[in-house]
């Protein structure tokens, strides 16, 4: 009953309200200010998480209010129901996710009331995209599709009107340099936050440099976004919340005894003159609201409406009135006034000198991972819905399911593992069926495609622990269909879980392809909850263009030998002696030849392929040198364990006076030696095991390491590192990617634009988030460490490189989730298990092996199974375009359905030379009738971009007029009649393009 008093006058209002209008939005819109006073900008606002301490839909519905109080659905009801009531009042929405959500429930009368409030910029959105996004654990591809799904929901419902120009991101913890590279690219104008380190924020008040612009790439031109940091996070000015939630008294006017103006006038104005001395304009923008408010709107602008009439009635100083961030920021773009510059990013945020947020840079590694896993079906999903042309009902919902359910992952508590236990299964759900739905458009698209019309084309989600339920019973007359989501040819093993048999692996063709049987490492064979019907996995090697199906039978047996587990000592039984015992109940297990175990001598082993070379020191068991691409480097990897007390989900916090702990215990291991891999199995602690591998013809070390479930007890938490020491001369210097993206130079201790406080947590706050790679080099060599999701990363010591894999810990840390991170899986502690690339190179030659490695790791080969029977040797294969025809360097990073006949094709061009070419080929083949290119996120024509160019500093003399960037290059527009030569391309080192083609 609490809302019914808001539902009555809505509806009456409705039948008033909705007119037609002419479109006056924008900046077009924007309430006049006046020159000779101090404006302040009151924004009302609501931050509604997607996800946190409560899931999505009870967010949304407003369930479980006894663990938060909100409710989405009222949230906007009652403020489209008070925005109508004055043309003055304004209001931003933000998450797309919830307000799409919204809208498919509402008549079409209050729908053309809100269309008039978008028309007249009365109701504005700002970021656009499906969720608010975090900037430390995201993929910029992630990122990209998200804001694309959010703008193009906005551009079909309202039009024009509706497309933001302002990035909103007030609550994730730190911001990166590729996030503002990304909001440029989109066309935006700038973007306000409103974390930032403590000690950054305060130097920056006492030198007017809260606002500032950002230099957001170092390898495109005209990278620069006007950013500004809020002076109170992004709440309401202090005892002036007016929501429910809040208990500030209310603005009392009129004869009342208790009448409170010329008090409320004054605290509003002392507050006002505080802001004043921290911003350099006459305008500053003051937020009015917090998380979930506006349930009440009405409680909200009843006394907004007071506060804005009597500041403005009882002094001659302050302008005060209703707008919003793009409308004060075109103010301040219209001041020509000049601003400070920033060109790195805002990594690690510390809110004091004991809170570094760097532990969410790894909380929840298997929902990191398996939202990594999202992304590569939504990619597969996506590039075959185009070349098979699906277009049933079913299959559009599908895929625009797992678009959405993407959206959400990458909010700013969801892929940064910072929700609760409850809401992280929930996401886990929501993916799971999100990739089930992908999986089906899948399915369908290479029924048509290949020649396998019945074929099962079944996924396997659990490749990871080497399981797949459509061989765990026979591997024989199995097809393995290969997708292949890079645009070019590429040539990677694929491993598929088998029994201890023998296979032949042929292509299409007939012709057979090298194989063999590798065993699956006994401690994944321990694993309790795993099914132990295939204790091997096959390895081949493919080659794929687009598409590719390699077909499994088995074959006569011929020679094999037992494993080799590794000795156990006479000694109280360990857990590492438990999981042996585990193992006697299995049949034998027959690895590969030239099975060896090493413990007791003391020479090195050698593990080698034709192009890398790794030595094992037999004293400890650990890597000792890797030679490859013509370099030697000394480099032990090992395990270490930060104990610690008081980190949670989002901070790590390092017990003071506790050095990080290595595992100083001799590691067993077992080599396995074959022609297509070598192993070398590890054992380094009851709770920590690994595999390397290097595989004949591939240029790089991988680690897959297995973790947990990780001991506690009362006092001490522990969080588990991986940790590579080399001689390279790095000097305190190191390298971490942006999104994926472009690198960063990291300095050990040091910042930017202030001196961090690093007396309490000197690791903590040297601490990055690495999202594909972190790296060190000297003048001659380079070592870099590749990751399979997002992850903290550092270096603490000159040539060393430190990722934090795992983190189980017993407090929480004190900012809202309330409760430890502990995850539980099967009723056990968490067991992780994930991948570490090594790529060790010249200087000189670094760039390009690491980016395409990152590529290749990032969109591996998709994994279709089905039974030979449903192979029809009547059916052909369809052709595919051929995307060979781009250069090496050119990414294929989106291939999409966009509407009924029209496809999303973005390009980018990953390495430091510029490159040229033509797409007419590829508009021909996908069957164009013409081209269009776009902003990045493919919804604005690019021939329509202009945003707002502000000035630096030491720009000298000042424009008399204001200035705006416009697109650099033409923007490729052409149809099909046009001669080839009009389809030409040319990408800068690291642009993306993207292009919009139209279909016959």
């Amino acid at each position: 009953m609490k809302y019914f008093g808001c539902i009555l006058p809505f509806f009456l209002l409705l039948a008033i309200d909705s007119k037609p209008t002419a479109a006056v939005c924008g900046y077009e819109s924007c309430p006049e200010t006046k020159p000779n006073l101090v404006n302040i900008h009151l924004v009302p606002h609501s931050h509604d998480d997607v996800g946190w301490l409560k899931t999505v839909d009870q967010y949304y519905y407003g369930h479980k209010n006894d663990i938060q109080n909100a409710g989405v659905q009222y949230i906007i009801d009652t403020v489209v129901s008070e925005l109508i009531k004055d043309p003055k009042r304004r209001f931003i929405q933000v998450e797309t996710a919830f307000f799409a959500k919204w809208w498919q429930e509402q008549s079409e009368a209050v729908q053309q009331s809100v269309k008039k409030l978008v028309n007249e910029g009365r109701l504005e959105f700002a970021g656009g995209a499906w969720s608010m996004n975090d900037e430390a654990a995201v993929n910029y591809q992630s990122v990209i599709d998200q804001f694309t799904l959010g703008l193009k929901w906005l551009n079909e419902t309202f039009g024009a009107c509706a497309r933001p120009r302002i990035g909103w991101q007030i609550d994730p913890f730190g911001h990166s340099r590729e996030q503002a590279s990304m909001f440029a690219q989109m066309g935006y104008d700038g973007e306000f936050f409103a974390r930032m380190d403590h000690k950054d924020k305060s130097k920056r008040m006492d030198k007017f440099e809260l606002e500032m612009i950002w230099n957001a790439s170092e390898s495109l031109d005209q990278m620069e976004l006007f950013t500004g940091m809020l002076y109170n996070k992004y709440s309401h000015v202090p005892g002036f919340c007016f929501d429910s939630l809040c208990t500030d008294p209310p603005i009392i006017d009129d004869r009342s005894s208790e009448n409170n103006v010329e008090v409320r006038v004054h605290d509003f104005i002392k507050y006002v003159q505080l802001l004043e001395t921290h911003y350099r304009s006459n305008h500053i923008m003051v937020p009015m609201g917090d998380d979930f408010h506006y349930g009440n709107a009405q409680k909200n602008y009843k006394n907004m409406d007071k506060l804005i009439k009597y500041v403005n009635q009882l002094q001659f100083k302050y302008h005060v009135f209703y707008s919003t961030p793009s409308c004060y920021l075109n103010a301040l773009h219209q001041t020509l006034a000049t601003w400070p510059n920033k060109t790195q990013d805002f990594f690690p945020y510390a809110s004091d000198s004991n809170s570094f947020w760097t532990g969410y840079y790894t909380s929840r590694p298997t929902q990191k991972r398996f939202e990594r896993d999202g992304n590569h079906m939504l990619q597969t999903a996506k590039q075959l819905s185009v070349f098979a042309d699906l277009k049933s009902e079913q299959q559009k919902k599908d895929l625009d399911y797992l678009r959405q359910i993407m959206g959400v992952m990458q909010h700013h508590d969801a892929i940064t593992g910072t929700e609760k236990q409850a809401v992280s299964n929930d996401y886990d759900r929501l993916l799971y069926d999100g990739i089930i739905g992908g999986a089906s458009n899948a399915r369908d698209a290479l029924r048509g495609l290949t020649n396998l019309p019945e074929g099962e084309f079944e996924s396997c989600l659990q490749l990871n622990i080497s399981e797949c339920a459509f061989t765990q019973d026979s591997a024989d007359n199995v097809v393995v269909t290969l997708f292949n989501p890079l645009a070019h040819t590429s040539s990677q093993y694929v491993r598929v879980p088998v029994k201890e048999e023998n296979y032949q692996v042929t292509d299409e063709k007939g012709r057979v392809v090298a194989s063999e049987v590798v065993p699956v490492a006994w401690q994944v064979l321990a694993l309790e909850y795993r099914q132990n019907t295939t204790q091997h996995e096959l390895v081949f090697k493919a080659s794929v263009n687009k598409i590719a199906s390699y077909f499994i039978k088995k074959v006569d047996k011929v020679e094999s030998r037992e494993i080799v587990l590794p000795k156990a000592d006479k000694k109280p039984m360990t857990q590492l002696e438990k999981n042996l015992e585990v193992l006697k109940r299995f049949k034998k297990v027959h690895p590969m030849k030239n099975v060896e175990t090493h413990a007791d001598d003391d020479s090195e082993t050698v593990v080698q392929t034709s192009q890398i070379k790794l030595t094992i020191d037999n004293n400890t068991g650990r890597l000792k040198t890797v030679e490859m691409n013509g370099v030697s480097e000394t480099i032990d990897q090992n395990f270490a364990i930060y104990e610690t007390y008081e980190s949670g989900a989002y901070v790590f916090r390092q017990k003071e006076d506790v050095d990080l702990k290595f595992l100083e215990d001799k590691v067993e291991f077992t080599v396995y030696d074959g022609a297509l891999v070598k192993e070398v199995h590890q054992q380094f602690s009851e709770w920590i095991s690994q595999v390397i591998r290097i595989y004949e013809g591939v240029n790089r070390v991988e680690f897959e390491w297995l973790v947990g479930p990780i001991p506690t007890d009362e006092d001490t938490a522990r969080e588990i590192v991986t940790v590579f020491d080399s001689e390279i001369s790095s000097n305190g210097v190191f390298y971490t990617d942006s999104n994926g993206r472009e690198m960063i130079k990291r300095v050990k201790d040091k910042r930017e634009d202030f001196n961090p406080d690093l007396g309490r947590q000197p690791i903590s706050g040297n601490y990055y988030p690495i999202v594909s790679r972190i790296a060190l080099e000297d003048s001659n060599k380079r070592i870099a460490l590749l990751n399979d999701r997002a992850q903290g990363g550092t270096s603490m010591q000159n040539g060393q490189l430190e990722l934090m894999l795992h983190r189980r810990l017993i407090r929480d840390d004190g900012y809202g989730v309330g409760e430890a991170l502990n995850e539980q899986k099967y009723e056990k502690p968490l067991i992780a298990r994930g991948k570490v690339y090594l790529i060790l190179n010249s200087v000189e030659e670094s760039t390009k092996v690491e980016r395409v490695a990152e590529k290749e790791i990032h969109l591996p080969f998709w994994k279709f199974f089905s039974s030979y029977s449903k192979v029809n040797r009547n059916a052909s294969a369809k052709p595919l375009p051929d995307f060979d025809v781009l250069p090496q360097s050119v990414h294929l990073l989106t291939l999409e359905p966009f509407s009924e006949h029209e496809v999303l094709l973005r390009l980018e061009n990953f390495l430091d030379h510029m490159v040229s070419f033509n797409i007419r080929s590829i508009l021909d083949d996908l069957g164009g009738a013409e081209i269009r290119e776009t902003t990045l996120d493919g919804n604005l024509p690019l021939s329509e971009m202009k945003r707002m160019k502000f000035q630096h500093d030491a720009a000298g003399s000042r424009p008399k007029t204001a200035e705006y960037f416009t697109s650099q290059h033409k923007p490729l527009v052409a149809h099909k009649s046009r001669a080839d030569s009009e389809f030409s391309v040319s990408l800068k080192p690291m642009q993306i393009r993207t292009f919009i083609i139209r279909k016959e």
